[in-house]
This record gives C-alpha cells, sequence and structure tokens, in this order.
C-alpha cells in the first residue's frame, strides 16, 4: 500500500554536520519505498553543506536532490524551496537532526491510505507506545500555548502544533502561498491548510529532543515570533 503514492520528503538543513548522514540513512531505509529526498541546505558553515554535496555527487541516489541557498534565510524559505522542488503526491517535512524517527512514517502514512486525509501531523503529547525523552518543561509550556493559540484561530483540537513532522498533500498548498521564512512557518502552514477546510489528522510520534548544548535551535524569541505571526494570520485573512 506504501507504493500507491510518492512522497516527497523534505529536509531543511542548517549546521547539522553531526546527524545529516544519519538521518539520511534513516530515511533512505524507510518503510515509504515510492519517495524522494530533499535536502535544502540554509547556507550552513559547520560542514553540513560539503556532506551534502558529497552525498549529492555520489552517483548513489537517483532520488535524492540537493539544494544549496547562497545565504541563510531560515526554515520556512528551506522548506519552501524543497516544496518547489517536490514531485510527489505528499510532502513530508523532516528535520536534519535525530529529534524525529524516520520509523514513524507508516503511522504518518497511515491515514493518508484508510481515512483519505489531507493533512497529518504527527504529535509528540498525544501519548501512545513511543518513546519520548524529557526535556525542558518551559519549552513544552510554550509549544502548548502556541497550539492552543492556533487551536483558538483556526477551531481545531490538535495536540502540537509545532511539530516537527508535517505532511500534506502537495497539492493542498504551494510554496508561493507561504510567505515566513522562519520557525514561523509552522503556524503559518498550519492556519492557511486549516482555512482550505481540510481533512486533518494527529499521529502519535516518539520524540528525542535534544539541549541546546546538543545543538537545539528554537529559542524563546522563536517563540515569542510564532505568537506574533499567529496574531497576523488571525487578521489577515
Amino acid at each position: 500500500m506504501m507504493n500507491d503514492f510518492k512522497v516527497s520528503i523534505i529536509i531543511p538543513c542548517y549546521n547539522e554536520k553531526n546527524t545529516i548522514e544519519k538521518i539520511l540513512s534513516k530515511v533512505k531505509i524507510s518503510k515509504i519505498h515510492n519517495k524522494e529526498i530533499i535536502i535544502v541546505d540554509d547556507n550552513s558553515n559547520d560542514g553540513s553543506k560539503e556532506i551534502i554535496k558529497k552525498l549529492a555527487n555520489s552517483g548513489n541516489d537517483i532520488d535524492l536532490k540537493a539544494i544549496f541557498h547562497e545565504k541563510n534565510l531560515g526554515k520556512g524559505a528551506a522548506i519552501k524551496s524543497g516544496m518547489r522542488e517536490a514531485s510527489g503526491d505528499i510532502i513530508l517535512i523532516q528535520d536534519a537532526d535525530l529529534e524525529y524517527d524516520p520509523d514513524d512514517y507508516p503511522k504518518m502514512m497511515d491515514p493518508f491510505l484508510r481515512h483519505g486525509a489531507d493533512v497529518v501531523y504527527g504529535s509528540r503529547f498525544m501519548g501512545g507506545e513511543g518513546p519520548r525523552r524529557l526535556l525542558m518543561f518551559w519549552h513544552e509550556i510554550a509549544n502548548r500555548i502556541l497550539t492552543l493559540m492556533t487551536n483558538i484561530v483556526t477551531n481545531l483540537n490538535m495536540t502540537d502544533m509545532e511539530t516537527g513532522y508535517k505532511a500534506f498533500k502537495k497539492e493542498c498548498i504551494s510554496a508561493d502561498e507561504l510567505k515566513e521564512n522562519s520557525f514561523s512557518i509552522e503556524p503559518e502552514l498550519t492556519i492557511k491548510l486549516a482555512r482550505k477546510k481540510l481533512k486533518f489528522y494527529e499521529v502519535s510520534i516518539s520524540y528525542h529532543g535534544r539541549s541546546y548544548e546538543q545543538g537545539k535551535k528554537i529559542t524563546f524569541i522563536d517563540a515569542v515570533m510564532v505568537f506574533f505571526v499567529i496574531l497576523k494570520y488571525t487578521i489577515i485573512r
């Protein structure tokens, strides 16, 4: 059943030299067989760019595309660059770190296959069988507040708007409809998809969060920006 559609897996990457090869290996052997992998390097300066170029030029991966930004533009810009190159029926966003596990792809695809979903989010907060590393109480509180705000705007009852695992049918939204270049693309994408009255699903996923010492990038300032972006798209329709 996994071969019924093609999945474009977009991996935005900025300074992830310690994990980019590992996550790519896991994505390659994942249980989605009909897939293309699109890595978008957001002008890394830690050696990630060179690793990606080596992988892309190896000649071993006909379904691996690499895009390189000439300057650092942000996660949202990287996702949009990947969307413009995607040829699959479904787009799935995969962070370049190891916080999210491609072993959860079958869970993410199941609502598309069995329930006609248009959008599927992988939730870190639903509970379920997957392991979840305990980290950063205040980070989770911020996530829950931002999710609550988004639910008020969209009239959805999601548990994890800020999740790094978002999948949606390519036909549902284009890169040109999205304006945000930073982490703020998360609420923008969610609000704009919700306003299209699409079928949303959530599934429980495992989560292996990093500390800031291990390279986590989203900060309190990003959370504040997301807060104001939610307000902005509450007003702008």
